[in-house]
């Protein structure tokens, strides 16, 4: 490889063995990124007298890029057709802070004394900004972190996944009921459990009309119980 002065290009590449065997190989590899492929093919080309006019057409490029990773190659050999690292944007959170949020994500909010069955994106961050994890964070980034782990703490699957706070509380009371425990002590024969079925769903209203009387039939046999 050397960069002498020609008519067509300043950048004259001359490769050795072992770099043109390297190429080439690049160049055919069926699972190497497109980027590599036509970095080899453009060396390559360049190798074999091609001015960056003809290399360009016949790869389908701009002739500025051929222009290039001629340039680059020439200079730094085949390390120079690796991408250069790039600065990107700084990070404006730690990924401490991002682990935290996650974690708290992973916790009841019941644990954090906060009045909520489930956490939500928005509850998240305030309570990520309350608890001192950050001094702000908006809904949009935290968002973006849980789905980066698939962490939905808002959704929930039938009563497996209950939503009131105290569920673990009041379910041991009916549980306790159905195996005739009250109040860790057990019913005795004369003890009758009694249920009812709530229904949430139905708004409580007032009466439209007057309630029925009850026909002597059924009082007779509501005294008999």
């Amino acid at each position: 490889m050397s960069g002498l002065v020609a008519a067509r290009s300043p950048y004259v590449i001359t490769l050795d063995p072992a770099d043109r065997q390297t190429l080439e190989a690049v160049s055919r590899r069926g699972r190497a990124e497109h980027r590599q492929v036509l970095r080899a093919r453009i060396v390559l080309f360049a190798a074999d007298g091609h001015c960056n006019a003809d290399i360009a057409r016949a790869l389908g490029v701009v002739v500025d890029t051929v222009r290039k990773w001629r340039k680059r190659f020439c200079r730094e050999g085949l390390p120079g057709l690796a991408d250069r690292p790039r600065s990107g944007r700084p990070r404006v959170f730690p990924a401490t802070v991002v682990a935290e949020v996650k974690a708290l994500a992973c916790e009841l909010p019941a644990q954090a004394e906060a009045p909520l069955a489930r956490w939500s994106c928005p509850e998240l961050a305030r309570q990520a900004v309350a608890r001192g994890v950050c001094e702000r964070v908006s809904t949009s980034t935290v968002r973006r972190w849980l789905a980066a782990d698939a962490i939905k703490p808002w959704q929930h699957r039938s009563w497996i996944f209950p939503r009131d706070p105290y569920f673990a509380v009041k379910a041991t009371r009916v549980l306790d009921l159905y195996a005739r425990v009250w109040e860790g002590e057990p019913l005795g024969e004369n003890d009758f459990v009694l249920s009812a079925d709530e229904k949430p769903g139905v708004q409580a209203r007032y009466r439209k009309h007057k309630p029925l009387e009850v026909p002597p039939f059924f009082r007779t046999l509501l005294s008999l119980v």
